[in-house]
């Protein structure tokens, strides 16, 4: 113990010595006692432990602040990434398409998959890309829809010019498409009243009147409809079309246009709870909501968010999109919503259908546009100044394009067709993409937007995978997001409603305007015949001949059909 003292001090004189800037701190230890010789090894030795204290509190010091400058640069690099997403989402192109590049390292493979499933499709299934040249020529070079009004107009020659010819013909030099403003007119209405007189008494018998929907009210059902459509499906706000009118010669209020819509609401309640049971009645139903702002809501400010709700679905046949406001986006709504629904619903990871998948035992799919969309944020939103051929994002929309490459290619198969063709083409590639996630979500920092897709797409997974189990269901919600755009598009024109009932007015007309379009029919047209009929509609036979697939209407793509002849000199 002392021996090793002592060789310690020895060593640290030495030390001592070696370096020139200490040469005056040498010190002869020969005539030191033993007793000295301690106190001077014991001295040194707590000199070189405060020494080894500093330099571990230095040390640990260092790599505190080294841990925290890198949890900075990477909240740094986190806003960065968040940045340079809301610059895109503000003034780049709102396309989800991939980049070019995503395609370049599996271009072969996925060509090899095309060719391969177009070898399986049956003979009398021809891919759109696949169609004879002819028929996609004939396509593009044809004229004016068959559906629209002819008139003849014929350029005569005068009676010098045709004087000596031997006859005379017509040939068609041009077609023009002309266009008649809309006007309004005023329809007077007489009552024919005949008097009769028996027994020295007279009384009188009036023509029938044909019952208004609204009673009192100076506008026709096809004004009522125009309006409607107006708004809801052209996006045009009620002070434009006030515009509109008091340009065409007469001065509608926007208020008054607004009462109209609001009066007609419960008047068509009936006929929209009838498609919500028809709607129910399915097996396979799509689900979506988006924001909604009402001005004057009960125990909500006017900022804060209000929701429309959205289902597609029904028997085969019976499509109906239905709308619905609430000011709420709690579980209850789907719940009240798809109260009587037993089969598969299709909707994006909100949790808010947790509770009547449950309570109803509901098969729920998830929404691969949801999963991919969020791949689509991370690619355009990486920083373009590195040197990244590929990253992860990309590679990640590769997989999923692969997904969607064999639904376009099977999308004209039968139901049971397209199961097989899933089974052997999309499950695989599943598979495989699974494992590429599992693999690579832990070596991507957390919170980035590729994190954030990768984490969603492996935590929505079971449901990601549903379409598979049938072949009638879709790999996407994109067909109930498709009914909402309308709304949207609209929204951005008229801004908000004023009221909840205003808001609940326009989710019925919503529900007419889209469920009539997904029938077939011209929304103004069917719009109308509703008017028409749904005062009288007393009996649930009389609102179901209402429901669009029941309406004696004709369908939009063959309307016209029959050519309207007229000349004109």
């Amino acid at each position: 113990m002392f021996l090793g003292a002592l060789m310690h001090c020895f060593c640290y004189t030495l030390r001592m010595k070696s370096s020139p800037k200490n040469t005056h701190q040498m010190t002869d230890l020969s005539g030191l006692s033993a007793a000295e010789l301690l106190s001077l090894v014991s001295s040194l030795q707590q000199k070189l432990g405060d020494k080894d204290d500093a330099l571990r509190e230095q040390n640990d010091i260092i790599r505190h602040q080294t841990q925290h400058l890198k949890k900075r640069e990477q909240y740094i690099e986190l806003l960065e990434e968040q940045l340079r997403l809301k610059l895109i989402q503000q003034y780049a192109a709102k396309s989800e398409k991939s980049a070019h590049q995503i395609h370049l390292f599996d271009e072969v493979e996925m060509e090899s998959d095309i060719a391969e499933l177009k070898a399986q499709l049956p003979d009398d299934v021809v891919p759109e890309d696949d169609e004879p040249q002819s028929k996609q020529s004939k396509r593009r070079q044809r004229g004016f829809s068959d559906n629209l009004d002819r008139i003849r107009v014929e350029l005569r020659l005068t009676d010098e010019q045709k004087n000596g010819a031997l006859k005379t013909f017509f040939t068609k030099v041009k077609e023009e498409l002309e266009y008649i403003p809309a006007s309004l007119r005023v329809r007077e209405i007489w009552q024919e009243k005949a008097v009769f007189n028996e027994n020295d008494e007279e009384s009188i018998v009036a023509a029938k009147r044909p019952v208004h929907p609204l009673g009192k009210c100076i506008a026709t059902t096809s004004l009522l409809s125009y309006i409607i459509v107006s708004k809801y499906a052209d996006g045009l706000p009620l002070y434009r079309l006030e515009t509109i009118f008091k340009r065409q010669g007469h001065e509608i209020s926007r208020t008054n246009m607004a009462n109209w819509i609001i009066r007609l609401d419960p008047l068509l309640q009936p006929l929209i709870n009838l498609m919500r049971e028809v709607q129910n009645s399915s097996d396979y139903l799509q689900a979506d909501e988006t924001r909604i702002q009402v001005l004057k809501e009960d125990g909500k400010t006017a900022q804060s968010d209000k929701w429309m709700w959205v289902t597609r679905g029904g028997p085969p046949g019976h499509l109906t999109i239905l709308f619905d406001y609430d000011p709420s986006r709690a579980g209850r709504v789907a719940v009240r919503l798809l109260d009587e629904f037993t089969g598969i619903l299709q909707a994006d990871g909100y949790s808010g259908y947790a509770r009547i998948c449950a309570q109803n035992n509901i098969t729920r799919i998830g929404c691969w546009d949801h999963a991919r969309r969020k791949f689509v944020e991370a690619s355009k939103a990486k920083d373009k100044g590195q040197q990244v051929k590929l990253s992860k994002a990309d590679m990640a929309l590769s997989m999923i394009n692969k997904l969607y490459v064999i639904e376009r290619e099977i999308k004209d198969l039968s139901v049971a067709d397209r199961y097989q063709m899933r089974q052997k083409h999309s499950i695989p590639k599943l598979i495989e993409f699974k494992a590429w996630l599992d693999k690579n979500t832990p070596r991507v920092m957390k919170k980035t937007l590729t994190r954030t897709a990768m984490d969603y797409t492996l935590n929505q997974w079971e449901y990601l995978i549903g379409y598979c189990e049938r072949g009638d269901l879709h790999i996407s919600n994109a067909l109930a997001e498709n009914a909402i755009r309308p709304f949207a598009l609209g929204r951005r024109a008229w801004l908000f409603a004023d009221t909840s009932q205003g808001a609940k007015a326009s989710a019925t007309c919503y529900s007419l305007i889209e469920t009539a379009k997904a029938n077939d029919l011209e929304p103004a047209s069917y719009i109308e015949y509703v008017l028409n009929h749904i005062a009288e509609a007393d009996t649930l036979e009389k609102l179901e001949q209402l429901l669009p697939w029941n309406a004696p209407l004709e369908k939009a793509s063959k309307k016209s059909d029959s050519v309207q002849l007229g000349v004109e000199c």
